[in-house]
């Protein structure tokens, strides 16, 4: 498990019974969490002192109650700075747990003493986009929603970021590489967070179980003779790390030799010292 533990302005104070306490910078959150099946007593007061509070409706979806938070707030991780703000489906704009993969990201391409083009695919509101822009990548970012790469686009001024290399492109991510590819374009870095399920511009149907392998060797033909990593995360329910290291393994090592890794992302929890499991993540690289 990679734990993402070096965050001072978020952090995950309790979880029982379905859901997580959260402080984001000042403010204290409850969010459900499928993950959370325990049951612990509730003696952190913030329980009942939150500044809002994501309840989950019977028929589908839910709202935001006890609302008393700004309209966005910031909250920074290192060099990055992210503009958060409740939204539908209770997300944030914000993934905590993927600060261990942005910690990879930013050390490999120091590392790597060369310029790195990253391809960023399914980048929502670019977390790793502003990780390798911040560790000296160029940068392609993919979205199909034009709200999400707009709010990317803030992250990434709000980071000291604004005049990065950094492509801002709203698209069908299947339909953005097969172009790449015709244009003879190359990256030496891959990171995708392909949805579960999803429809195209024109009504296909995405479904990850069906697409995610094919999809994964179609982004190879656009990975440079010169590559560092390719990044795949997942959050589909019952969907083990090892299947993303099995297609990785399938598709890059017969070509470029290298091996992946794969586990589970994890936050601590710091009332009760467990670790929440927070989805799934393949890293493959050449050394």
């Amino acid at each position: 498990m990679w734990i993402s533990d070096h965050w001072k302005d978020y952090e995950v104070l309790d979880t029982s019974d379905g859901e997580k306490l959260e402080r984001w910078g000042r403010y204290i959150l409850v969010r459900p969490d499928p993950q959370v099946i325990w049951q612990t007593a509730r003696t952190d007061p913030r329980w009942k002192r939150y500044d809002a509070r994501y309840v989950r409706s019977n028929s589908g979806g839910g709202r935001w109650s006890e609302h008393h938070l700004p309209e966005r707030w910031q909250i920074g991780y290192g060099p990055l700075v992210f503009n958060v703000k409740p939204m539908n489906f209770k997300h944030t704009g914000v993934f905590p747990e993927q600060a261990a993969n942005w910690d990879y990201i930013m050390a490999s391409i120091r590392a790597a003493g060369r310029p790195i083009r990253v391809l960023n695919l399914f980048a929502y509101t670019g977390g790793a986009t502003i990780a390798a822009a911040a560790a000296g990548a160029s940068v392609c970012h993919v979205d199909a929603a034009k709200g999400m790469v707009a709010w990317a686009k803030e992250n990434a001024r709000s980071s000291g970021l604004g005049d990065a290399p950094i492509r801002w492109i709203v698209d069908d991510c299947a339909k953005f590489v097969e172009r790449e590819i015709r244009r003879g374009r190359q990256y030496d870095a891959i990171i995708m967070d392909p949805p579960s399920y999803g429809r195209g511009p024109s009504g296909e149907i995405w479904k990850l179980e069906q697409n995610l392998f094919p999809f994964v060797e179609l982004t190879s033909k656009v990975l440079s003779d010169d590559p560092l990593f390719v990044i795949i995360n997942s959050y589909t329910t019952g969907l083990a790390p090892s299947v993303l290291g099995y297609i990785m393994d399938s598709i890059f090592r017969p070509r470029f030799g290298g091996r992946s890794e794969c586990g589970e992302l994890g936050l601590p929890v710091t009332d009760s010292g467990l670790i929440l499991p927070c989805g799934a993540t393949g890293r493959w690289a050449v050394n």
